[in-house]
């Protein structure tokens, strides 16, 4: 199994997408990125933290690849939205790829420079961050799975 971690708003949308994709083995929302280690959703949303919200993917690379699970990210949120996704206004919900190793580096760059390329978001400009992964702090229980659990569509706009 192999792990990446993406930020793209509010993590429960993004979880959504990412359960999914057939090779998805788990999809874990969780705050990554920020200063604070003694992190809850109370403080993250505050946007006071440094935290995004994230969710971090296991899957199988027999099944899907990384660079399939950066497509479902590009395809499920605005990447040219500073600091917000449509209503979700704050760092915390910031574009966000924390990669795992040098090759999921390598991959999400080229990714982001092709999306660019495409013409998809005319002169806007990707201000979508590729760093390194940082301390994984799993969301309460409550937002894990929380549209299933709350029978909600997703909240996320595909674009």
């Amino acid at each position: 199994m192999a792990l990446a971690t993406f930020g793209a708003g509010c993590f429960w949308g993004v979880e959504y997408f990412f359960r999914e994709i057939n090779g998805v083995i788990n999809a874990t929302c969780g705050y990554m990125g920020g200063k604070d280690s003694a992190t809850t959703y109370s403080e993250v949303k505050t946007g006071t933290t440094g935290h995004a919200e994230v969710v971090q993917v296991e899957f199988d690379p027999e099944l899907v690849s990384y660079e399939e699970l950066l497509d479902v990210f590009w395809k499920n949120h605005n990447p040219t939205q500073l600091n917000m996704q449509g209503g979700d206004i704050g760092n915390q919900y910031r574009s966000t790829i924390f990669f795992h190793d040098k090759q999921q580096k390598a991959l999400a760059e080229a990714s982001k420079l092709a999306l660019a390329r495409s013409g998809k978001w005319g002169q806007r400009h990707i201000v979508t961050e590729i760093v390194p992964l940082q301390t994984f702090y799993i969301a309460e229980e409550y937002h894990q799975n929380y549209l299933e659990k709350n029978n909600l569509p997703s909240c996320h706009i595909s674009y």
